[in-house]
């Protein structure tokens, strides 16, 4: 009888096994892909956004596109079985000429917050068939920020954060963007406040900013022209940052992202702002 019950048991569990069809994703933001990859799923993501950069594995996979400005023809050339973004994708046009077909996609929203990583994990998780994996990283992912603390500055460190496509493009982050959010989570201050968004850069912004420390992507450092590009920007050397030559490159994804790895970036940030201090 026990060695009947275990063969049903064994035969139940391999047709169940058996009957989980290999997915075929198509991620199209790059928090979205660390997250399949953190749930196990690494090796059935079939096409990825250009801002999949994390783990390098995933820099392996065969490019969509740019998040923002993707075709519905690119991405069904992958055959995908299901599809996964942000409301960062687009533009609106292809995500509605998407949304008509029988082709089961997530649209997850974009909250710069730990709680918005969260849902993040929730849904993905959920929408795959991952739920006990998306708890174990849930889990994970509680820990870390549970053991992440603001440091303790002596003074408030002003941050002007940059964004640049090249070295005659150069935006400023306001209030209500990632970065902004990076900037408070990780204990520091926003040094522009009175608009939302991003603006061109100016030098007399620049100079009324007057920041400790300027933060920049690796992406936009490079489009810039590198160290000394940043240093030729009209009125940046009149600042406290300028006249110190105080600058942070970091990795898009991980500044930006608000993916698995925010606890890591919050910590990072934190240690450099004890620096400054």
């Amino acid at each position: 009888m026990i060695r009947t019950l275990t063969a049903f048991f064994l035969c139940v569990t391999t047709v169940s096994l058996q009957a989980q069809p290999k997915l075929k994703i198509v991620s199209l933001n790059g928090s979205t892909t660390e997250i399949l990859f953190a749930l196990g799923l690494g090796e059935q993501i079939v096409g990825v956004d250009t801002s999949s950069s994390y783990p390098a594995l995933a820099q392996k996979i065969n490019k969509v596109g740019y998040q923002r400005t993707l075709t519905s023809e690119g991405i069904l050339s992958f055959s995908p079985s299901h599809l996964i973004g942000t409301v960062t994708a687009g533009p609106p046009s292809t995500i509605e000429q998407l949304k008509l077909l029988s082709l089961p996609m997530l649209i997850v929203p974009e909250v710069n917050s730990p709680d918005g990583v969260e849902n993040k994990i929730k849904l993905i998780s959920n929408f795959v068939g991952k739920q006990k994996e998306g708890e174990n990283l849930l889990k994970e992912f509680k820990l870390k920020m549970k053991s992440f603390q603001k440091p303790k500055l002596q003074k408030e460190v002003k941050v002007l954060f940059l964004y640049s496509r090249n070295a005659s493009s150069i935006f400023v982050s306001g209030t209500n963007t990632p970065a902004a959010s990076m900037i408070e989570l990780s204990g520091a201050v926003n040094a522009v406040g009175d608009f939302t968004d991003y603006k061109p850069l100016t030098s007399e912004s620049l100079v009324s900013a007057n920041p400790d420390v300027i933060l920049i992507t690796k992406h936009s450092y490079d489009m810039l022209g590198g160290g000394k590009a940043l240093w030729d920007i009209p009125g940046i050397l009149t600042t406290k940052a300028g006249m110190n030559k105080s600058y942070i490159v970091m990795d898009d994804l991980l500044l930006l992202g608000f993916g698995p790895r925010l606890p890591d970036a919050l910590k990072e940030l934190g240690n450099k702002w004890k620096m400054i201090d």
